[in-house]
């Protein structure tokens, strides 16, 4: 055995380069046996795999529901898809291997390519991949804010940047570059163009060199009646000074919803008017702000070249809101002057900081910043540490004594617990634009974090009202049915002189963006007896806290459900 080994030994010796090759050929046969375990390595035995009697299901029947794979924020904890595979599904008891493949191992370890697919899934509910377009510095494709990330840019977080901050495109550029924007002005080319791996994410494409590859975000609509792409705004009386209110006005015999509000598209108008035979294009202002709604019955003319539609009258007009952009109030900038107070914009999580930073933007036309930085994305605002007076108010869910006490004065945001609870609990497990999986809501996670946010909902409220130095409460709900007036309490605290026709313009666009899909609303109360009698008794105390200072109470509709 010693003169074996002496020979191997000698034989290596003289050839390095032999020995150097045996070494590489072990080494990829020993990468080749642990991929191929990956793909097709046995699953975990559960519990009920102990007892197949008792935990096999039976032949044909339907499998049970295992939840979604969780992206966004969630979709970096990978321990947690296996707990609840187990928790939820029984495995696949027999050992063919063809039967798993047919029917799908949803236990243990899932296969890569199971994987890959899942979540190029998931990818396509949360954003449609629109293709690949020409960008670059002088005529930006998408024309919003924009992101840089050169080490952990990734499709998801580009989107839910985008989709945080309102807009309906979200494009990746140069691997690490991420663009927001409403509309493309761009022309496509070639997919072949968009050829870069993301920065965080090896195998997927963030773009090109002045390539941008653009997905349209799978955001939630306002609930509102439309036609195609245009919204329905209603029926309102003819405007005093018509020419000045609405100044593009062509005739059109054969009137039809469609061409009107092509042709206001066409103009670049974000308003559309019929009036009988005759298309009225312009801007909500002063002179036709859109508050006024009239009955129906009054604008009840039929289009004559479309027999179901009614196209109005030359008294009442028929009013929809095309898809283009009121840019009025799109422009943004920091303060001149650093300002001599800092001013919160506070609230609860999920109770609608971001959409109403977004409305002030709109409406004051100066950045908004935020208490809690990130380093790697983050809008002009954000860039600046919030102490730096540069910007008109500061993102804030702190509450305490001296957080509090930083502040000279503050915007209280609060809304219904009820919805404010989902909507965090939402973000928390599904991103800004995603949702939690069902296993979140039946697992333990859901009774645990009601558990320790619900009291932090009151907690929250009642300690800005007790240290707060000037504080206006705006309810979330208020400010979605009244905004124009609603914005403008919260603009006048701020200290900004606004015009009307800019609050007009931000209550244009305020509609999306910011509201998950009805579509994937649960079809079940998750709040449990003992959830509601307990939030219940927080909503009174933050009732009455608000009424022992003179202010309203909260609205009705946060009590009893």
């Amino acid at each position: 055995m010693a003169k074996l080994w002496f020979k191997f030994q000698r034989y290596f010796r003289r050839k390095p380069v032999r020995f150097f090759t045996f070494l590489v050929l072990y080494l990829t046969a020993g990468s080749l046996v642990f991929l191929h375990s990956g793909f097709v390595g046995q699953p975990a035995v559960s519990q009920n795999q102990a007892n197949p009697a008792a935990g096999a299901p039976a032949e044909g029947a339907e499998l049970p529901f295992l939840g979604d794979l969780n992206l966004g924020r969630a979709f970096r904890d990978t321990g947690e898809t296996s707990s609840i595979a187990r928790r939820y599904g029984p495995w696949f008891k027999g050992k063919d291997g063809n039967e798993r493949a047919k029917l799908g191992d949803y236990g243990g370890a899932w296969s890569r390519a199971l994987k890959g697919r899942v979540i190029r899934e998931k990818e396509e509910e949360r954003a449609k991949y629109i293709g690949c377009y020409l960008d670059d510095t002088q005529s930006r494709a998408l024309r919003g804010v924009s992101f840089f990330d050169y080490k952990k840019m990734t499709i998801f977080r580009c989107q839910d940047n985008c989709a945080e901050r309102g807009y309906l495109y979200a494009g990746l550029e140069f691997g690490a570059e991420c663009y927001c924007g409403h509309k493309i002005q761009a022309t496509n080319v070639s997919e072949a163009e968009c050829d870069m791996d993301c920065k965080g994410e090896r195998g997927s494409v963030c773009g090109g060199a002045n390539r941008l590859s653009v997905y349209r975000l799978q955001l939630a609509q306002e609930s509102a009646r439309r036609y195609g792409s245009a919204v329905f705004r209603g029926c309102f009386r003819r405007p005093d000074n018509l020419s000045l209110a609405l100044p593009v006005t062509a005739a059109m015999p054969n009137m039809s919803v469609d061409k009107c509000v092509d042709l206001c598209t066409e103009k670049e108008y974000p308003l559309a008017a019929l009036a009988g035979t005759a298309c009225h294009c312009g801007f909500p202002t002063t002179r036709f702000p859109l508050h006024e709604r009239e009955d129906e019955q009054l604008c009840a003319q039929k289009c004559s070249a479309e027999e179901f539609e009614s196209c109005g009258t030359p008294s009442y007009f028929i009013v929809y809101q095309t898809q283009v952009q009121d840019n009025r109030c799109m422009d943004r900038r920091f303060l001149p002057a650093k300002s001599k107070q800092l001013i919160a914009l506070a609230s609860f999580p999920g109770a609608g900081n971001t959409w109403a930073r977004h409305l002030i933007e709109l409406a004051t036309g100066f950045y908004t910043g935020s208490y809690y930085f990130d380093g790697s994305l983050y809008n002009k605002g954000e860039r600046d540490h919030w102490r730096s007076g540069r910007t008109i108010c500061i993102k804030t869910h702190e509450s305490g004594q001296k957080e509090i006490e930083a502040f000279d004065a503050a915007i209280l945001l609060i809304r219904n617990p009820y919805k404010a609870l989902m909507a965090e609990f939402n973000r928390k497990y599904g991103g800004h634009i995603g949702f939690a999986a069902h296993a979140h809501w039946k697992g333990k996670e859901w009774p645990e974090f009601v558990r320790n946010y619900a009291p932090w909902w009151a907690t929250h409220t009642l300690d800005w009202l007790k240290f707060g130095k000037k504080v206006l409460v705006v309810h979330f709900e208020d400010l979605k049915q009244d905004l124009f007036v609603q914005l403008g309490r919260m603009v006048g605290l701020l200290g900004v002189a606004v015009r009307e026709d800019r609050l007009l313009c931000v209550e244009s666009q305020k509609d999306g963006n910011f509201k998950r899909s009805g579509l994937r609303k649960l079809e079940y109360d998750p709040y449990t007896a003992d959830m509601q009698k307990t939030i219940s008794a927080y909503i009174k105390r933050v009732d009455a806290a608000l009424k022992g200072r003179n202010l309203t109470g909260v609205p009705e509709d946060y009590y009893p459900r």
